[in-house]
């Protein structure tokens, strides 16, 4: 999967890069309601992938700089190794990746089921089987890999009993009744992203910022250079080397990293507000292994949040329809960047430890960022499972329309199962590269070695 977290509400703290100065950063970030002007967000994308007759869905995430239209963009801002945080938001963030798997396979279950169309296997993660049980001659099963999940169909299964002209086995259903099936998944993810921000606006509310100059510090870490050279926490730097840092919190937020990355053992001098005091204060950032300045601090753009609850059904119809509408056109919008920009962008996809880390770093900032995060999710899996892709949904479904333009002729079935065979290869090879690489990019991981 890809991950898209672009456009909404309250407050996220982001995941990290190690290529970043910072090693904690918390960023606030604005709903399409917002009183502030647009600006640009890190946004990324979620793929999964599908097998033959079975949906096989992986996690990853491609972080790429891109430009946001609309006036509120949720904001993630990565920098220098991810910090997973506590058992507890770990938990939570796997939690909801986990819902939005279930939710995106019991898609295709349901729609095969309410079809009569025979299902042999429903299974969440990949590998060897934890725990599992039979009903109704499906198998469930909970697996090893947390890597995503499939729905398993007999057609081609020797073992199975069912016979191969059987009317009810998906291979041989009309075309229409195999398009439904696929695209279910696609459907229950992007249903699920309007309910979760409709749950959202009819109770904890999207928040309205509100901009003021500088960057907020909210934190700064013990034996850091910020530490040492006299930064505290509440702190808010309105210039860097002289240079007044814009109002929009996201250009100034990036503007101060990227000072900070220029200048590894060189004294930045920053402007600071604290209390009604303005001080000048020289921080030499540390060098990191990459080369580049690091200061340890948290950093947010300076804001004031207040939430918007709807009053009525109507008003949380309206709130959620231009919030859903607004995440969805930057989840489009990222998808885009990456594809112009792949060679830039490849570089910088991450696996499903990274979005738990991210979702750890949301639900350990502010439980109501989880809202945002499992949206997000869920229209990033629909949106780039509909890509004509060998082990996506979009791959089966365009195996489907050459058979419909090849009036009702099959491609070849050893043709169909080596083009499936051959993309999720590739996407289990990649995922498992992704998962090494991310772990050894977690703070703890990083402080072991």
């Amino acid at each position: 999967m890809l991950l898209n977290l672009s456009s909404s509400s309250y407050s996220l703290i982001k995941f990290a890069n190690s290529k970043s100065p910072f090693s904690d950063v918390s960023v606030k970030y604005r709903t399409h309601f917002s009183k502030s002007q647009s600006s640009s967000s890190l946004c990324h994308s979620l793929t999964s992938s599908e097998l033959s007759f079975k949906n096989r869905h992986q996690i990853f995430w491609e972080k790429s700089k891109i430009p946001c239209r609309r006036s509120g963009d949720f904001r993630l801002w990565a920098f220098a190794g991810i910090d997973i945080g506590s058992a507890q938001s770990v938990l939570e963030a796997a939690a909801v990746l986990t819902a939005i798997i279930v939710v995106h396979e019991s898609g295709h279950f349901l729609a095969a089921c309410l079809q009569g169309i025979h299902v042999s296997k429903f299974a969440i993660g990949f590998g060897p089987i934890l725990a599992k049980f039979n009903k109704n001659n499906v198998e469930y099963s909970i697996r090893a890999f947390p890597l995503g999940g499939f729905v398993g169909f007999p057609d081609n299964d020797p073992d199975s009993d069912i016979p191969m002209d059987d009317e009810n086995l998906l291979k041989n259903r009309p075309i229409l009744d195999r398009v439904l099936v696929i695209s279910a998944g696609v459907i229950a993810n992007i249903i699920f992203a309007y309910i979760i921000i409709l749950i959202q606006v009819s109770s904890v509310g999207l928040p309205v910022q509100e901009p003021f100059p500088g960057v907020l510090v909210p934190e700064v870490r013990t034996l850091s250079a910020a530490s040492r050279d006299g930064l505290l926490p509440g702190d808010v730097i309105l210039a860097v080397n002289g240079n007044e840092l814009p109002k929009l919190g996201s250009t100034a937020v990036s503007e101060l990293v990227e000072a900070i990355k220029r200048s590894p053992n060189r004294t930045v001098l920053l402007k600071v507000e604290r209390g009604q005091q303005d001080l000048e204060i020289g921080v030499t950032p540390d060098e990191s292994f990459d080369g580049t300045g690091r200061i340890g601090v948290q950093l947010s753009p300076n804001v004031k949040i207040s939430k918007l609850v709807a009053k009525n059904s109507l008003e949380a119809f309206s709130y959620s329809r231009k919030e859903f509408l607004g995440l969805s056109y930057n989840v489009l919008d990222s998808l885009k960047q990456t594809v112009l920009n792949f060679s830039q962008s490849a570089s910088k996809v991450s696996g499903p430890v990274a979005i738990i880390a991210v979702g750890a770093e949301v639900a350990r900032s502010n439980i109501d960022g989880l809202y945002q995060f499992a949206a997000v999710l869920n229209i990033n899996l629909a949106v780039i499972n509909l890509l004509p892709l060998p082990a996506l949904d979009g791959g089966s479904l365009a195996l489907i329309l050459i058979e419909a333009a090849r009036g009702g002729r099959k491609l070849p079935l050893e043709l169909e199962q080596r083009i499936m065979s051959s993309g999720i290869m590739v996407v289990v090879l990649l995922g498992l590269f992704l998962i090494v690489r991310d772990t050894l990019n977690l703070e703890f991981i990083k402080d072991l070695l």
